[in-house]
């Protein structure tokens, strides 16, 4: 292995890039594809080789390599999911499985790698990095929005949108029929997208991780809303709230509880991560993908570009990896408020 490094040893001391890979890793989120074409546009810029690695890490390990241009990523930025696919990988968990990959990268001339996916994806190429030296930077790509390092994700914004957009078209419903509507958005163990979507679509409570309202207090509450003169409610729930029920033993418990409420239950799944990217994550994968580059070209390794006071700065990759996001609790206050 120590052989196979010394290439890449080199390549770092003299800052000699030619070539980059850019892969796409994990759940796809809307962006992807706009980052993909800033990589390929800005190596051809500076007139380096791209080479595209279809299936994520799994690609990666059987040399599923094409190489692109400018031209190769026409059209692209507008669409969701990502044109080089993506896919989870066991091997690649393997040292066995990441040799292979990196001697795919030897044969392929590839001197660095840009890798756009969430904190699973980081790992891997946390790994590689540490046992090849190949030189990596990555850009998150999640609608999670739970990377830290970065206010925004590539997708999280069009996910808002999106939920918000569905959310309004369920409260015509909810309003017509007087029914309360649990929502479940995704986010995993962050609520980012149930906190910022429900204040915006204007959800009478909202359930997330960071805050264990319990079933009381959402009684209590919709308690108040009824008697307030409220005929129909929307709740908006975190896949990982705690607040220890599922989406649908919350309806049952609500129901045997609060026999004037009808309920009914909507899990958007992954509807969230598809459609076209809005114009933030459009522009904010362009940003990304031009940082992602030229860093590259300046000699840095094991970063993440990331979104912070509205300036693109690299952010190191262990801390991406380690550190946690944190919901903004002044939109708690504000969602209580709102919800009166």
């Amino acid at each position: 292995r120590c052989l196979l490094n010394l290439r890449y040893i080199k390549i770092n001391m003299d800052n000699k890039i030619k070539s980059i890979g850019v892969l796409t890793s994990g759940g796809d989120s809307p962006g992807m594809n706009a980052a993909i074409r800033a990589v390929v546009r800005t190596c051809a810029y500076h007139g380096l080789q791209c080479q595209g690695i279809f299936r994520g890490f799994q690609g990666l390990m059987e040399g599923d390599f094409k190489e692109m241009g400018a031209r190769s990523v026409n059209n692209i930025i507008n669409k969701g999911g990502t044109m080089l696919k993506s896919a989870r990988s066991e091997e690649f968990k393997t040292v066995e499985g990441r040799k292979k990959a990196f001697e795919h990268l030897q044969n392929a001339n590839i001197d660095a790698l840009v890798v756009i996916g969430g904190d699973g994806s980081f790992k891997g190429a946390r790994e590689l990095h540490k046992e090849f030296k190949i030189p990596i930077i990555a850009i998150p790509g999640t609608i999670d929005n739970d990377i830290f390092g970065t206010t925004h994700t590539l997708g999280y914004d069009t996910a808002l949108n999106t939920v918000v957009e569905v959310i309004d078209k369920i409260r015509d419903t909810a309003s017509s029929h007087n029914r309360l509507f649990f929502i479940e958005v995704m986010g995993r163990d962050c609520g980012h997208i149930a906190l910022n979507a429900g204040i915006g679509a204007g959800a009478e409570e909202i359930l997330i991780p960071e805050e264990n309202l319990g079933v009381d207090r959402l009684l209590e509450s919709l308690r108040r809303s009824k008697e307030s003169g409220k005929s129909s409610s929307i709740v908006v729930i975190s896949e990982g709230g705690k607040i220890g029920k599922t989406v649908f033993e919350l309806k049952d418990y609500v129901e045997e509880n609060l026999s004037e409420y009808e309920v009914r239950v909507s899990v958007l799944g992954h509807m969230q991560r598809g459609g076209a990217p809005s114009c933030f994550d459009r522009v904010l994968a362009s940003r990304f993908g031009v940082k992602a580059v030229e860093s590259l070209m300046d000699g840095k390794s094991n970063f993440m570009v990331g979104l912070r006071n509205d300036a693109i700065e690299l952010v190191p990759l262990e801390k991406a990896i380690k550190g946690s996001t944190q919901v903004d609790m002044e939109l708690l206050r504000v969602s209580d408020i709102m919800s009166i």
